[in-house]
């Protein structure tokens, strides 16, 4: 139907509903807020690495640790929320590799030069920078390995011990010292906060970031249907013994993970192997 003629009733109708029709809301135009969760939770993972610092600076090596590992939990997150969402970016990866940098490769360090190893002022320093460095070049070469091509047994495997284990195993000392204040036990304590014992931890940890070894990723790990009772039931003890005693817990699964690496260099290895045979019965093309 056409506008309604000016002398007729329902032209005033239609002028009030034009006055007092609600107006557009603005389109901006962004990325959406999903596609933000993953660089927020980043964010939230650089905080924590930077209160551990001041916690250490305090003096309160407890929850300096605790930081550190509230940001390890928040960087096992934020990459696969990211790939749930279809939200991975060149700018995401980049700045979680420069919040692991600080909340892996310098928060640790700094804790535990504040926590024993200025007692050897320069020389105590050493260590903790070669930690820093070797953290720094384990990131960069992994950002320079992110487009190139790789077999498809490499998938579920790190070159080298991630960034956030090595934060972990490099607190060995300081989990064990921890434990030992809780229990009285001031022998431990001694030995935990021995220098030379600190600066092997940092050493051997920082070799270990800059290896070439091969480290399971746990990236669609499928577990061997034998394994998945004994699996639950160890996870399960150790939530409880984290519960009930959680610098011991940290310590002892420390210990296993180091113990695990021989078993992912096996399964590498095995698996290198196959593709290999496989590739070498089907030929090269015609």
């Amino acid at each position: 139907m056409g506008a309604p003629f000016p002398g007729s009733r329902a032209a005033p109708i239609a002028l009030l509903r034009r006055r007092f029709r609600h107006p557009r809301r603005p389109r901006f135009k962004g990325p959406s807020f999903n596609r933000m969760v993953p660089n927020l939770l980043t964010m939230l993972g650089l905080c924590a690495g930077l209160t551990s610092i001041r916690f250490a600076i305090e003096g309160r090596f407890g929850s300096a640790a605790v930081a550190i590992l509230v940001a390890a939990c928040i960087d096992g997150l934020d990459g696969r929320i990211a790939r749930l969402l279809k939200a991975t970016s060149r700018f995401g990866a980049e700045f979680d590799s420069l919040a692991d940098f600080l909340c892996f490769g310098v928060a640790p360090a700094f804790v535990l030069y504040l926590w024993t190893l200025q007692s050897w002022h320069g020389y105590g320093f050493m260590p903790c920078l070669m930690f820093a460095v070797c953290m720094a070049l384990r990131l960069a070469r992994f950002n320079a390995a992110l487009d190139a091509p790789h077999p498809a047994y490499t998938y579920n495997f790190f070159t080298g011990v991630p960034a956030p284990a090595g934060a972990g195993l490099v607190l060995f000392p300081l989990f064990l010292g921890l434990e030992a204040k809780w229990l009285g036990a001031d022998w431990l304590l001694h030995v935990a906060q021995f220098p030379p014992f600190c600066a092997a931890v940092l050493i051997g940890t920082a070799l270990l970031l800059v290896s070439t070894l091969p480290v399971w990723s746990f990236k669609n790990f499928k577990v061997p249907a034998q394994y998945v009772l004994p699996l639950l039931l160890g996870t399960g003890l150790f939530a409880a013994l984290l519960v009930a005693d959680p610098w011991a817990a940290l310590a002892a699964g420390g210990l296993v993970y180091l113990g695990m690496l021989p078993f992912s260099v096996r399964s590498f290895r095995r698996l290198k192997r196959a593709a290999e045979e496989e590739e070498a019965n089907v030929g090269p093309p015609a």
